[in-house]
């Protein structure tokens, strides 16, 4: 195992190494440049459209919030809680700045595939929409790049079924309910050769079957529990980190200062500061991305179903999803857990980095402060897996020309790596996570770059139509 572990290291570091940074960083930069800083500048008009929640168009099976929500109940999963953790606990506290650079120029990234979701967006013979990087690049660069699009759905379905979508989610919540209710493992169970705690079994199994109810309902049950379940996790941690923060609020500053020293390798031992910069990039982002999801092409399947005509107006709903995800949660949870000391504590790992955080810091006993991470984390990640169910799914209907039946074996296939996901170790389901998101994001953005003049005149065309 641990061979296999070293290998996959080894991959995860060629597809996260220097080049794919950079790639990510700078379409995020050129894009930004091209529609003039759009994501700053009508920041306020993206929160008025969000406040709305209209219904503008003739197309579409959910609203434009429901699309958002649909967006950010995949987004908002254990990035947010293990993912920071992971990441501080690997390049040091300067991985929460490249996050918050990656998700800056992540905003007009979103924007950008979004948009572009709804302008080449089509319609299924059934009616259902049907829309993504897929078809951008099938419909907008043309049918002699459909293999580049056929190479995005792939490595979609792979981002779904071994990354994003089951065993980093279903992972981080057995571990998350193990550790609140048998966290020295005392009550054990044998399960092919191997020991695992009776709460992690049981837990895996309600997530699993629970998950399934939901994801045999389809896209509109998908929406319908995300609209609910999305905004109460939001604020109830959202709230907790919050209450951390104020009762450590002398430590802000300091742990202000930690992050930038340690993002620029100004904390580093003498000759290592290149080094440190490199790993806190390479984390911060491969990281930052991994919770946003800016660039990889997912949130655009499900802005597809919105019901709105005008592909701008959607873009800026949705570009909201990265700054809600990392510029706000991600921020809230990698400074709680620096203001609290809890990523120089020796042993921990993942999620229990973040439990630390939230028992020492929270002004509630410490078996509190566990119950209300594990019950955001359980939140968090149970709507991610219905979130990625309905990304890989589309993905698996473009590849096989909308042959449904394959698409439903699917959601049985999903349902078994969801069993499956509890009993693999942390650092091998987060490495896999990363390749394949790293993988799916190579074609999203090669498209990306490629429409950029149709995202500037559909901007200016939606712009242009507010002033008249």
């Amino acid at each position: 195992m641990e061979a296999f572990t070293d290998f996959l290291v080894t991959i995860d570091d060629f597809v996260w190494g220097v080049p794919l940074i950079v790639i990510i960083l700078v379409t995020g930069l050129f894009l930004t440049i091209r529609i003039k800083g759009l994501q700053f500048t009508k920041l306020v008009l993206a929160i008025k459209h969000i406040a709305a929640n209209d219904s503008d168009g003739d197309h579409g099976e959910v609203s434009s919030f429901g699309a958002l929500c649909t967006a950010l109940s995949a987004t908002i999963g254990t990035g947010n809680i293990v993912g920071v953790a992971t990441a501080i606990a690997a390049g040091g506290p300067g991985a929460m700045f490249w996050m918050w650079i990656a998700a800056l120029v992540g905003t007009a990234t979103k924007y950008a595939e979004c948009l572009l979701a709804v302008k080449f967006r089509t319609v299924a013979s059934d009616g259902h929409i049907l829309g993504g990087p897929f078809f951008y690049i099938e419909n907008g660069m043309g049918k002699g790049w459909k293999w580049l699009a056929k190479l995005f759905a792939f490595f979609g379905v792979g981002v779904g079924l071994f990354g994003i979508g089951t065993f980093t989610q279903i992972n981080g919540i057995t571990s998350a309910i193990k550790n609140f209710f048998d966290p020295d493992s005392a009550n054990t169970v044998s399960l092919l050769g191997n020991d695992y705690s009776i709460a992690v079994v049981i837990g895996g199994l309600l997530v699993a079957v629970i998950a399934a109810l939901v994801i045999i309902g389809g896209l509109q049950r998908i929406s319908y529990v995300a609209q609910i379940i999305v905004p109460f996790m939001a604020v109830l941690y959202v709230v907790s980190a919050v209450l951390i923060l104020i009762c450590n609020a002398g430590k802000i500053p300091a742990a202000l200062q930690e992050i930038i020293e340690s993002a620029f390798g100004l904390r580093a031992a003498a000759g290592g500061a290149l080094g440190a910069i490199i790993l806190a990039m390479q984390k911060g982002i491969a990281r930052g991305i991994f919770s946003n999801e800016a660039g990889l092409g997912s949130a655009p399947i499900a802005a597809a179903a919105a019901k709105v005509d005008i592909p701008a107006k959607q873009g800026l709903v949705s570009m909201m999803g990265t700054i809600i995800d990392t510029i706000v949660i991600c921020s809230l949870t990698g400074l709680s857990i620096v203001v609290t000391g809890a990523h120089n504590v020796d042993g921990l790992e993942g999620v229990e980095i973040t439990n630390y955080a939230f028992a020492e810091g929270l002004p509630l006993p410490a078996m509190a402060g566990s119950f209300i991470l594990m019950l955001c984390l359980v939140f968090f990640a149970f709507t991610t897996i219905l979130g990625w169910d309905y990304y890989s799914e589309r993905c698996i209907e473009y590849l096989t020309g909308g042959k449904m039946g394959i698409v439903k074996g699917y959601r049985w296939l999903y349902i078994v790596a969801l069993l499956i996901g509890p009993y693999m170790t942390v650092s091998a389901v987060w490495t896999i996570a990363d390749i394949f998101n790293g993988l799916m994001a190579l074609p999203n953005l090669i498209a990306l770059i490629a429409l950029s003049g149709v995202v500037v005149a559909e901007s200016k065309s939606y712009l242009d139509s507010l002033k008249k």
